[in-house]
C-alpha cells in the first residue's frame, strides 16, 4: 500500500506541474499581460506617435490703436523697415526725426536741408516720413516733406560754389540771390568770379556782425572763407 500511494503522488506532482506550464503558456498568449519586449507592431505606432507635431500659425503682432500704432501696422503692411536703433518701430524713426529738426533749429541749422543733405533718408524712410510726419509730427510735416523732394532752404559755408539757377540737391551748387551773413564775424573773406575765373566782386572783414551778398546769374562761381553760414534773404 505504501508502494502504491507513493506512485500516486509523483503522478499528480506531474500533472500539476503540466498545469503550471500550460497556465504560463496561456498568460502570453492574446488578451494576457506580457513582461517581454512589445512587439512589433506596437514599437511602430509608439514611434509614430512621438514624432507627431502640430503647426502653429506665425502670431501676427499686436498693434496698438494709436497714430503710432498705425503707423507701424502700415509699414509692415508694405514691407518697409528703418534702422535697428528704433527695434523696428517706424514711429519711433518718425519721432526722433521730429525731435532732431527742432534741435537743428534751436542750433541754427536748416531743418530742411539737415533732414535731405545730413540724413539722406533711403526709399522705405522717406515712404515712411511722408506717411507719418502729418500726425506723429505736424510742426515739421511741410517742411520735411518739400525736403525730400528737394525743395528746401540751402545754406553755405566755407568753400566754393558753383552758381546755378536750379542747385537742387548739389551741395556744391548756389542759386543766383541774396544771401546774408551774421554774427561775430572775424577775418571773413568772400568773392564772386565769373566762368573764366575773373574777380568781379571781393570783400576781406577784419571784423564784422552782418554781411550781404548779391549773386548773379551771369556769375560762375562764389567763394566763401571764415564767414560763418549764408543764409538766402527775400
Amino acid at each position: 500500500m505504501m508502494l502504491a500511494m507513493k506512485g500516486n503522488s509523483r503522478a499528480a506532482v506531474v500533472l500539476a506541474g503540466a498545469g503550471v506550464i500550460a497556465l504560463l503558456a496561456g498568460c502570453s498568449g492574446a488578451g494576457g499581460t506580457t513582461t517581454g519586449a512589445p512587439s512589433t507592431s506596437s514599437s511602430a505606432e509608439i514611434g509614430a506617435a512621438s514624432s507627431f507635431s502640430v503647426s502653429m500659425p506665425p502670431a501676427t503682432p499686436a498693434y496698438p490703436d494709436t497714430p503710432e500704432g498705425d503707423l507701424d501696422k502700415w509699414a509692415a503692411g508694405q514691407g518697409l523697415t528703418v534702422n535697428d536703433l528704433y527695434e523696428g518701430s517706424p514711429a519711433a524713426y518718425v519721432q526722433d526725426i521730429c525731435e532732431s529738426m527742432s534741435n537743428q533749429q534751436s542750433s541754427g541749422t536748416e531743418p530742411g536741408e539737415w533732414l535731405a543733405v545730413a540724413q539722406k533718408p533711403d526709399a522705405d524712410e522717406t515712404a515712411i516720413l511722408r506717411q507719418g510726419m502729418p500726425k506723429l509730427c505736424p510742426k515739421w510735416s511741410r517742411t520735411a516733406l518739400d525736403a525730400l523732394k528737394g525743395d528746401y532752404v540751402h545754406t553755405y559755408s566755407d568753400g566754393t560754389f558753383t552758381v546755378k539757377s536750379e542747385p537742387g540737391t548739389d551741395a556744391e551748387a548756389i542759386a543766383p540771390g541774396r544771401y546774408r551773413t551774421t554774427g561775430q564775424l572775424q577775418d571773413c573773406y568772400w568773392e564772386r568770379t565769373s566762368r573764366s575765373g575773373e574777380i568781379l566782386a571781393n570783400q576781406f572783414a577784419t571784423a564784422a556782425q552782418e554781411i550781404t551778398v548779391v549773386i548773379r546769374s551771369s556769375d560762375g562761381f562764389f567763394t566763401s572763407r571764415s564767414c560763418g553760414t549764408w543764409k538766402p534773404v527775400g
